[in-house]
């Protein structure tokens, strides 16, 4: 592609990123594609990245020990020498060495590839947390937005309430303190919809900052949300964030082996060296039988055997102090998670039974709705007679509505509180994969 196709791609791109942000500000965003966008946008996601990256690199670098390096060096005297310097002068020396043999160097690799997995299992812990976050922000937005619905419609029958009991009152037939119960309902129904309302505004930012949408532009589409799949506390599979930590306990103590072995075992290493003499600026030749030659080359295998070294000593101490560490980490990284497994099945359990009550209800103040408007439409049927009961009133409809919309608003958050425990606890069995297939199935 030339220079000038490319300068005016450059140039579309912006407009052509203008146009995708203005079009998802006005079409519904999918739960999946809240997913997907804010594991892109995590900072955790892109800092576990840059680790195994890191890790990587230190796994490359303990490697690399066993290939050979080679070197280069040059240099001219600034004065003439005078008298033996200890070494002959040359103008340029090549040097190639590395490492042959060293059982320490092996664990050290070892311990880097342990490192390289236990990277990669916390960027998917790191992923999985990112899509919980998500996922429940977006569901609970979607309720939230019901409830607010529902919040609003709650207000207008209060309104109509105030409305009649205010003729009730004037007329006679109702105390004052009838028409101030229905100004306190309906004052506390504004409340229940300004803290809709503020929740809503707090989902939406946090959803635009997980996401990096423009606040505002993520507009809920219900129908994109899947069945939470159901899992029992039987089903787990080890959780992305313990198998981390129990490689960084394995490459911890492999390295402490290493660390002790050093002290004790040999290591060879290989080396090839070559030197290009000189007698520039100098009298070698006056201390040697005969003249020095310019061409000089040598090679053999170095052995070094560890004997007395206190600094090798204490690196090793504090090794095995770190593994030590890293294993009581990962012990304790399990236990929390089996406690967090149960907890959220216990819990399952009871918000399973609350959501069922709360449906039920809603169920019964619908049918009451329903049984005041029949009543109101035709008459309740049952005379005036004693022991007849009283014809409904308009006041009675209005309650009836107010209370049904409630039960609804109830068995929505029940519902939610239900669905957030079992994303949690799908979370603490490793079972995240199941859900994020389920999104992008959908």
């Amino acid at each position: 592609m030339s220079c000038r196709r490319w300068s005016r791609l450059l140039r579309f791109l912006p407009l052509a990123s203008l146009f995708l942000a203005t079009s998802v500000a006005h079409s519904q965003v999918s739960i999946a594609t809240v997913v997907d966008l804010a594991q892109k946008n995590s900072t955790t996601v892109r800092i576990a990245t840059a680790d195994v990256s890191k890790a990587n690199s230190v796994l490359w670098e303990s490697r690399d020990a066993l290939i050979p390096s080679i070197g280069f060096g040059t240099g001219l005297p600034v004065f003439p020498e005078i008298g033996f310097t200890g070494q002959p002068p040359s103008i340029w020396s090549a040097t190639v060495q590395s490492l042959v043999y060293s059982i320490p160097q092996k664990r050290y690799i070892d311990a880097a590839n342990l490192g390289v997995q236990a990277s990669k299992a916390r960027l998917k812990d790191a992923r999985e947390q990112v899509a919980l976050d998500a996922s429940t922000a977006y569901i609970e937005l979607d309720t939230v937005n019901q409830q607010l619905a529902d919040a609003l419609q709650q207000e207008s029958f209060a309104a109509k309430l105030i409305d009649i009991e205010r003729q009730r009152t004037e007329a006679g037939v109702d105390p004052t303190s009838e028409l101030l119960q229905a100004k306190l309902q309906a004052a506390q129904l504004k409340l229940n919809r300004i803290h809709l309302q503020s929740r809503s505004t707090v989902l939406e930012k946090q959803l635009s900052v997980l996401t990096g949408l423009p606040l505002g532009s993520i507009k809920i589409d219900h129908s994109s949300i899947p069945e939470i799949p159901q899992v029992h506390g039987l089903e787990s599979t080890p959780l992305h964030g313990v198998q981390a930590a129990n490689f960084v306990a394995l490459s911890k103590g492999t390295q402490a082996k290493g660390d002790r072995e050093a002290n004790y075992l040999p290591e060879l290493r290989f080396f090839v060296q070559y030197n290009r003499n000189t007698t520039i600026l100098n009298d070698v030749n006056t201390f040697f039988a005969k003249p020095l030659p310019a061409n000089n080359f040598a090679s053999g295998i170095s052995v070094q055997i560890p004997l007395f070294d206190m600094l090798r000593y204490a690196r090793a101490r504090e090794s095995a102090a770190d593994a030590l560490r890293s294993k009581v980490e990962a012990e304790q990284a399990q236990k929390q998670n089996d406690i967090a497994v149960v907890q959220a099945s216990a819990g399952i359990a009871e918000l399973d039974a609350q959501a069922e009550i709360a449906s039920l209800k809603q169920q019964i103040s619908s049918e009451q709705l329903t049984t005041v408007i029949a009543q109101l439409e035709v008459g309740n049927g049952s005379g005036s007679g004693p022991g007849s009961q009283p014809q409904a009133s308009p006041k009675a409809e209005q309650l009836a509505r107010i209370d049904e919309r409630q039960k609804v608003e109830d068995a929505r958050e029940a519902g939610f509180d239900l669905a957030k425990a079992r994303l949690n606890l799908l979370r603490a069995l490793g079972h995240m994969d199941d859900w994020l297939k389920e999104l992008r199935g959908k």
